[in-house]
């Protein structure tokens, strides 16, 4: 449904608030390894997602990476999406249609109208911080990381 590097954004969002405060920050190298992702990748999702230090804030030079404010995990799933310019993905058809609507559906509109309703509370009432402090959250992420591993 989403583009991979939104994939990379939104695991990258939910390890770093997992893993990082002010005074304990986490490396590009760190992130990239936990996400699965090359560095260079991981390195251009993360200039999108510390733009402004709205989502993930940025410090550069030793001693320096990622981290997150309390406030920054208090912001909705869905300004990650909005970060990486995917926020239309909740309202577009999954058919990718211009003309699907009420009046005009397409094959599945009926059908996926309740789990493009639940994608939209998903991502509007659940914060970061919220989705980051799932107990499950680090274990579906290493095995996510390395395939191959039953789940």
């Amino acid at each position: 449904m989403f583009l991979k590097t939104t994939e990379y954004a939104l695991r990258a969002v939910l390890y770093i608030a997992r893993e990082s405060h002010e005074d304990r920050r986490v490396s590009l190298a760190a992130v990239a390894r936990a996400i699965g992702s090359p560095a260079s990748f991981t390195a251009k999702i993360m200039q999108q997602l510390s733009r402004d230090n709205r989502i993930v804030c940025s410090v550069r030079g030793p001693g320096g990476g990622f981290y997150m404010t309390p406030a920054s995990r208090q912001l909705p799933m869905q300004a990650i999406l909005e970060a990486m310019g995917e926020e239309h993905l909740m309202t577009k058809c999954v058919l990718g249609l211009r003309q699907c609507s009420e009046k005009q559906p397409c094959p599945m509109h009926e059908a996926y109208q309740p789990v493009k309703a639940g994608l939209m509370r998903l991502f509007t009432h659940h914060t970061i911080g919220e989705m980051a402090g799932e107990p499950e959250w680090r274990k579906r992420l290493q095995q996510k990381r390395r395939p191959g591993l039953k789940r």
